[in-house]
């Protein structure tokens, strides 16, 4: 509260002084019926422990410059007081409407994503609206004197209001250094009121209050609540309808200003308590309690910062608290109203002077230092003079037009291809046979893997065309992992089309794997090209759900065209043809013959699976088998798939643990399995061919640990 309060009143004072200085009380009234209501209100619907609501600096320069425009003529004929007290009320009941509806529509979240160089420009602009506005109630030049002007004529000066001001300035600065205990506003504010009755020792004309410009002048109540209510629903009726359009802009501006300053207190709220607010509520709770007081004829608000760091570091985590000083400002507002009727106009305009200067961003200065940063200093300067030159939401626009232009700006400029391989470069899971793999190193040049990245957009899709158009000259395949993309457009799925027919005209695919799957937010990037017409059957894109599947897509029909069709690939192969035996003589290879068993394992059916005991390593003579690891959820992990000619369960035969994973037959698969015991029995009359038989199972079983290497490399690839 004792925070809260006199900058309630020099908000107040601030909006309605430009009415005329009769008008001063009247806005310490606005302030302080504002600070009770949003107190007594706003709690019970956030729910956000410790945060203390009251009129802010936003709203008194939003507020203020609209009776500024509306004085001054610059949407129409200049209106008196009369005419711009109902505006007012029109723009602050709009406002807490619109804020009730961004909570009630989820608008929470999105105000968040507004960015930090514009709010940073927001504040900025507002800290230097007050401070303009309150150099001249400082210097207490007379009213319609240009600032500038009065500036430097000493003569207009009224001594006695700028040195209330300086004493206000420099104990508000200077009392941190002293005490923690009481708030420096408050030390201010008793520091500009001592001075003043100093003053009046020497000049005692400064202790009349009527017609006293010095102070706020007497303030109270226009009858009871239920007749101020009634009061401002009745003005709401004597404004025209065509001077209402007036009142959005301000209202839109005002209702954003208030939700920005009101969810940047909360996050920094929820690193003092450990806690996370609520968004949307908590701004449908500003809106409600914004909207009470509208009613009373308050000023409207949002949660503070300063307010609601002293409150917390006080004990007040709980929304007690934002009751209580709602309690104790409608309190002082009764018991202490004829003494506040004496706070210096000087003093008010101190603090809030100190209030101008902390919000403004001096730290944007030091973005000019970084050649990155002169264009987000740009950014915030824009908004600035666009605030300064025109007004806020004009700024707004200004500033997140240029903040768009820059995201654009710095998504072209990352690129989206985050790696290329060829398919030489680049193999699948499946271990194939010799002269398999020499041919696929041969021609691995007629497949490439683009690994992509970011947002696939207008902005981007025309880089990205120019980086494959030589590719595309020369490739029969594309495979495009899209595990690393965030968003796709109409002008990117125009631009897959053409690069499909292109790959066409060479008898070759593009095709897409691991395609993200939620809603717009996560694209459903598959149904979204399955509508445009690009994943049509027979002739579309091809769509794997796996970067392996798509390369073992692609090395089979290389295969294909080589003559290695599949039907040659399926005569079985012998005992004598696996690298593992290969230079024994007869005598030695019926002997181990003789240890091996034969097995045959339909499509989908596991030879073992995870925990299973077993001594045996398998040779594959025919089909294929998959190695999964099984993960938590019934998922699994593919490791790798083994085909003819290949080796699997070497694990298991040399260690005779259990097994750790499952080898599941991919196809209809024929195996050859040589079991350890029986092995040990026979090696133990020659062991010079167990030996050699160890050794070159320990010579698969490195190059398996190298494939493994080289897939844990493409993981950390940056």
């Amino acid at each position: 509260m004792l925070v809260a309060l006199p900058s309630s009143v020099a908000f107040g004072i601030l909006v309605y002084s430009s009415l005329g200085v009769e008008y001063s009380g009247r806005g310490a009234m606005a302030g302080l019926l504002g600070a009770a209501a949003l107190g007594l209100i706003t709690p019970f619907i956030g729910r956000n422990p410790g945060l203390i609501s009251a009129p802010c600096a936003p709203a008194a320069a939003v507020l203020a410059a609209l009776v500024s425009e509306l004085l001054a003529g610059k949407e129409g004929a200049p209106l008196d007081a009369s005419g711009i007290l109902p505006i007012l009320a029109w723009t602050t009941l709009l406002s807490s409407l619109l804020q009730i509806l961004y909570g009630a529509l989820g608008g929470g979240k999105l105000i968040k994503f507004i960015p930090y160089q514009v709010v940073s420009g927001y504040l900025s602009s507002v800290g230097l609206i007050i401070a303009l506005g309150q150099l001249p109630k400082l210097f207490g030049f007379p009213k319609g004197t240009p600032l500038f002007s009065g500036l430097f004529t000493p003569s207009l000066w009224k001594w006695e209001s700028l040195a209330v001001g300086v004493v206000t300035i420099a104990l508000t600065l200077l009392a941190p250094r002293v005490t923690k205990r009481i708030p420096p506003a408050i030390c201010g504010l008793f520091g500009g009121v001592a001075a003043y009755f100093a003053l009046s020792f020497f000049l005692p004309s400064l202790l009349r209050l009527e017609g006293n410009p010095l102070v706020i002048g007497a303030i109270q109540a226009n009858g009871s609540v239920l007749e101020q209510v009634n009061a401002q629903l009745s003005s709401l009726f004597h404004v025209e309808w065509t001077t209402l359009k007036l009142v959005f802009v301000p209202a839109l501006t005002l209702s954003i200003l208030l939700s920005i300053d009101t969810l940047k207190t909360c996050v920094g709220l929820d690193a003092l308590t450990q806690s996370r607010h609520q968004p949307n509520r908590e701004l449908i709770g500003q809106g409600i309690g914004n909207l009470a007081s509208f009613f009373v004829g308050g000023m409207p608000g949002a949660g503070m910062m300063g307010p609601t760091l002293v409150n917390v570091t006080s004990g007040g985590r709980t929304p007690r608290a934002g009751v209580l000083e709602g309690g104790f400002v409608l309190l002082a507002l009764l018991l202490l109203g004829k003494w506040i009727a004496w706070v210096p106009i000087g003093a008010l305009a101190g603090i809030l002077l100190v209030i101008a200067w902390r919000m403004f961003d001096r730290n944007v200065f030091k973005l000019l230092l970084h050649p990155l940063g002169r264009i987000d200093f740009a950014v915030i300067a824009s908004v600035v003079v666009v605030a300064l030159s025109v007004d806020l939401i004009a700024a707004s626009g200004v500033g997140i037009a240029l903040a768009m232009l820059l995201f654009i700006r710095d998504q072209i400029h990352t690129g989206v291809i985050f790696h290329k391989y060829e398919l030489g470069q680049l193999s699948s899971k499946t271990r194939r046979a010799q002269v398999e793999r020499e041919w696929l190193l041969k021609k691995g040049g007629d497949g490439l893997i683009c690994l992509l990245q970011g947002n696939l957009f207008f902005g981007t899709t025309d880089q990205l065309y120019s980086q494959l158009d030589k590719d595309i000259q020369n490739k029969r395949f594309l495979l495009m992992d899209l595990r690393r993309v965030r968003s796709i457009d109409y002008t990117a799925a125009h631009l897959f089309e053409q690069i499909h027919t292109r790959l066409q005209q060479r008898n070759g695919n593009l095709m897409f794997c691991g395609m993200p799957s939620g809603a717009f937010v996560q694209v459903q990037f598959e149904r979204y090209l399955e509508e445009l017409g690009l994943l049509e059957k027979g002739n579309g894109i091809l769509v794997w759900d796996t970067l392996d599947e798509g390369l073992e897509w692609m090395e089979e029909q290389m295969l294909l065209s080589s003559g290695l069709s599949r039907s040659s690939r399926q005569t079985l192969l012998a005992l004598p043809e696996f690298n593992l035996f290969r230079e024994f003589d007869e005598p030695t290879l019926v002997a181990i013959g003789s240890c091996v068993s034969e097995l045959f394992v339909e499509a989908g059916q596991k030879v073992f699976s995870c925990g299973d005991s077993g001594d045996e390593v398998f040779f594959v003579r025919g089909g294929s088998v998959r190695i999964l690891m099984p993960l938590s959820a019934g998922k699994h992990h593919h490791l790798t798939t083994v085909s003819k000619g290949g080796i699997f369960g070497q694990m298991g035969f040399l260690d005779r643990e259990l097994r750790t994973v499952d080898a599941e037959a991919k196809e209809p698969v024929h195996l050859y399995a040589l079991s350890r015991q029986k092995f040990n029995e026979r090696s133990r009359s020659n062991a010079a061919v167990g030996a050699q038989v160890f050794a070159r199972l320990a010579l698969a079983t490195a190059h398996r640990l190298r494939s493994v290497d080289e897939e844990l490399r493409l993981l950390q690839e940056r």
